[in-house]
């Protein structure tokens, strides 16, 4: 598992609104059972009330989704399966929506 690496949503619940979860936790503690994932979500992509620095637009499979980094939680690794993509290439605007989260800059 790499950090940035796309998912598809584990949880049918929430599947339709959150197709995807973002893997954000560092190499550093691979060996936890759990990695910390961000949701990534079609609900607030026409709220304008969303700060782009907390929540930016990201896109998987050619859909537009919005990085919820205030719902992050961990999810057990056995629950994570084929990786769907990655977000590497713009990890420096989700090391710094999660920074929002953290400090509120």
């Amino acid at each position: 598992m790499a950090q940035f690496d796309v998912y598809a949503n584990p949880q049918p619940d929430s599947r339709r609104f959150v197709p995807y979860v973002l893997d954000v936790q560092s190499a550093l503690i691979d060996q936890l059972g759990t990695r910390l994932v961000m949701p990534l979500s079609r609900v607030g992509l026409r709220q304008a009330r969303l700060p782009l620095n907390l929540c930016p637009l990201l896109e998987v499979a050619g859909e537009p989704l919005v990085l919820m980094p205030h719902l992050a939680a961990p999810l057990s690794l056995r629950l994570l399966k084929k990786p769907a993509g990655s977000l590497a290439h713009r990890s420096a605007e989700i090391m710094g929506a999660m920074d929002t989260v953290l400090s509120g800059f």
